[in-house]
């Protein structure tokens, strides 16, 4: 598939590139491009925010400074799926990671301070995606949330099986993971469960979905 984002700070994502899973489908499974909306602003000298109507603190990326973005990038084929990353948007969770994995191609916008001119979300994107309930100075920290999210559900992205059996996946009902221990297998009188070291498959997975249900309030 196909990801673009549309930022003020395209070298804020050179750190994510290089990290698995996305390092690993990058330029196979998953082609992504970056967009910086000072390069195809109609307005004078880079700008691309102004201030609100109405008085305020901080800027608002401009509605003619991101449709100029879309224009440049896509012309009259736009993606079916062009989202914004703003706090009003619905809550990013699995099943929307999975929706958006299954599609060709997907945009993204971001802004930064105030966010978006209204219209930006109302009239040229499709989808409005919140990462939380929480406000950030920007929407690169959750375009690379999405982003990682999306690359983990690419084909090659995570070794066989290792996707299968964890939290929100449907193997689990959509449910929390079940808890893992390691070596060593008593630490300063913090023992693992005996069940774990009983190399009783069975009752090791018994246990596990009963731990499963109980995080998840089941």
């Amino acid at each position: 598939m196909r990801v673009d984002v549309f930022t003020q700070v395209p070298h804020a994502f050179g750190w994510l590139t290089e990290q698995k899973p996305l390092a690993t489908v990058l330029g196979t499974e998953l082609d992504l491009r970056l967009f910086n909306y000072r390069d195809t602003t109609p307005l004078r000298a880079g700008q691309v925010d102004d201030d609100p109507y109405g008085g305020g603190a901080g800027m608002v990326l401009r509605v003619d400074v991101a449709d100029a973005a879309l224009e440049a990038a896509y012309g009259d084929g736009r993606p079916a799926r062009v989202v914004a990353l703003t706090p009003q948007g619905r809550q990013l969770d699995q099943p929307l990671v999975e929706e958006l994995a299954a599609e060709p191609a997907v945009a993204v916008l971001s802004s930064r301070f105030e966010g978006f001119d209204e219209r930006i979300v109302s009239q040229l994107c499709t989808d409005a995606v919140s990462i939380g309930p929480y406000v950030l100075s920007g929407g690169e920290l959750p375009a690379m949330v999405l982003l990682d999210a999306i690359a983990r559900r690419l084909p090659g992205a995570l070794t066989d099986g290792s996707g299968e059996l964890e939290s929100f996946s449907s193997a689990l009902d959509g449910g929390i993971e079940y808890p893992h221990y390691t070596r060593p297998a008593e630490y300063r009188g913090w023992d693992v469960p005996q069940v774990l070291l009983s190399g009783d498959h069975g009752r090791i997975e018994s246990w596990r979905r009963e731990q499963s249900r109980v995080r998840s309030g089941g």
